[in-house]
């Protein structure tokens, strides 16, 4: 496993812009996959984004497509989430988390990472 530890969070006005920042500790290189979910109380949590640690592929929730984007930098050992064009509905508490184990490509299952960070909320009002 390793430690994952976000930041960025915030409030900000519908349509505007917020940066997510995720550590990867002790190294990146652990990880097969890196992801951003969010969680809204009375609703599951929500595969957001996710990377391939070792390359370029990524996925996105319909819901974020064209306005999020997830990236990485393997020797800040840190993973990003661009999010911009905020809506409410965006609002969210948001987890990076990683996958140590490989079981196939990655996707936005929770059930398939193993290593969560502490959240970092995000709100968007109008």
């Amino acid at each position: 496993q390793v430690q994952l530890v976000e930041s960025g969070g915030g409030s900000v006005q519908a349509g505007g812009s917020l940066r997510l920042s995720c550590v990867v500790s002790p190294t990146i290189y652990r990880t097969y996959c890196l992801g951003w979910f969010r969680l809204v109380p009375g609703k599951e949590r929500e595969g957001v984004a996710n990377i391939f640690t070792y390359s370029s592929t990524t996925d996105y929730a319909d819901s974020v497509k064209g306005r999020f984007t997830i990236s990485r930098d393997n020797g800040k050992n840190t993973v990003s989430l661009q999010m911009n064009s905020l809506a409410r509905e965006d609002t969210a508490m948001y987890y990076c988390a990683a996958k140590t184990r490989w079981s196939g490509p990655c996707d936005g299952n929770p059930d398939e990472y193993n290593s969560w960070g502490q959240g970092t909320q995000v709100t968007v009002s109008s």
